[in-house]
């Protein structure tokens, strides 16, 4: 692939997912209920064979799914990669009983997978996480699981959780390991939050979870790179996601303001709606395109992908939630309106900005990363 073009076997498949996507998981979507987990809908992915492709695809056919996916139903392309981003960590660091034991069930839709990184404390500077994992002397090399985790999608009612937490106190990135924990441990708990987005969001509370070495996912205090593997790997998608609703966003803009008569004419013959349609637009595939670059480093294995996943997350969140609120003010109120397009992807577009790293936390990590390069006789 060009960084520049999809082939035209990549521009069938987006359509095909479209269809898909409005074909046969919109209507399981439309029986869900906003906050809980959809689990008819995550069973439809399977039987398509869709989550199947989380764990065979990179990181540019993961952002193509994405991307189709969130314009023909946001619900499902959420599920999807709700599913990714719980269960890649087993499936990277996992250990041979782990990946059979949970793999083959987040394949086909019937167990769903968790990723517990925030907490209330803690949610862009994830090195500052306080959940304990304490030594427990009586399990023989395992440990006890205290405190709380906050904004976890698929929380309370998933099925398992990745859960990194604090082995070593005091020693920030580097004292974080990471678990694997069955929603049915002793101790463990959560309520459901009522957040904006129809997500599954939850709390969850931990009062002396037992886990032991046979849950650990890669090693003892590097639990920090496990999740930022995870997550160089998913902020590209996250961007893709964004640029799905922003084209369906545009694309309903277009329809909506070359057939709404005002003024004595078209919306789109004044020169005001037609320059910003056209800014607009110009946006969403610039978007699109630090998108598509950001995955195809990644692929590729290049050592930069940490500022290009950055910045493709960054411009691609911003620009869809201009796109989207732009959207709303050329329909006028019916966009306002409980079960209109733009309404709905109005609080779902939000939330992208700030999960996976806000908008902030990305410009930092642009700005690291550019200084890292710079030689050190510049610097002085």
């Amino acid at each position: 692939m060009s960084e520049f073009a999809l082939d035209p076997k990549e521009l069938q498949w987006c359509a095909e997912l479209r269809a898909l996507a409005a074909e046969r998981l919109r209507p399981p979507a439309e029986q869900g209920e906003p906050g809980r987990i959809n689990r008819p809908l995550v069973r439809a992915l399977g039987e398509l064979g869709l989550l199947e492709r989380l764990f065979t695809s990179g990181s540019l056919e993961l952002c193509l799914m994405r991307e189709s996916l969130a314009y023909g139903c946001t619900e499902a392309e959420t599920a999807l990669a709700l599913q990714g981003l719980g269960a890649h960590p087993v499936h990277a660091h996992g250990s041979p009983a782990q990946r059979a034991r949970w793999l083959p069930q987040v394949r086909e839709g019937s167990a769903v997978a968790a990723f517990a990184l925030s907490e209330p404390d803690a949610g862009s500077d994830a090195a500052a996480l306080a959940l304990a994992a304490e030594s427990d002397r009586d399990s023989g090399g395992g440990w006890r699981l205290t405190g709380e985790k906050c904004w976890i999608s698929n929380a309370p009612e998933a099925d398992f959780y990745t859960v990194f937490a604090r082995t070593t106190p005091g020693a920030g990135a580097r004292g974080v390991s990471a678990f694997l924990v069955p929603a049915d441990r002793p101790g463990l708990t959560g309520t459901p939050l009522d957040m904006i987005s129809p997500h599954p969001i939850g709390a969850l509370a931990f009062d002396g979870v037992p886990v032991t070495r046979d849950d650990l996912l890669g090693e003892v205090d590097r639990g920090f790179r496990v999740a930022m593997g995870t997550l160089n790997l998913f902020r590209p998608s996250v961007g893709a996601f964004a640029v799905g609703m922003a084209q369906a966003a545009l694309d309903a803009t277009l329809a909506h303001t070359a057939r709404r008569s005002a003024f004595g004419g078209k919306l789109k013959d004044l020169q005001s709606v037609a320059h910003q349609i056209a800014e607009l637009a110009t946006r969403t595939e610039a978007a699109r395109l630090l998108v598509y670059a950001a995955a195809a480093a990644y692929d590729r294995g290049e050592p930069d992908v940490p500022r290009r996943a950055a910045m493709a997350k960054l411009l691609a969140t911003e620009t869809a939630q201009q796109v989207v609120d732009a959207a709303v003010q050329l329909h006028g109120a019916r966009a306002l309106q409980r079960g209109h397009l733009l309404e709905h992807l109005y609080r779902e577009v939000r939330a992208p900005r700030i999960y996976e790293g806000a908008t902030e936390v990305q410009r930092t990590i642009i700005a690291k990363e550019l200084y890292a390069q710079l030689p050190e006789e510049a610097a002085e």
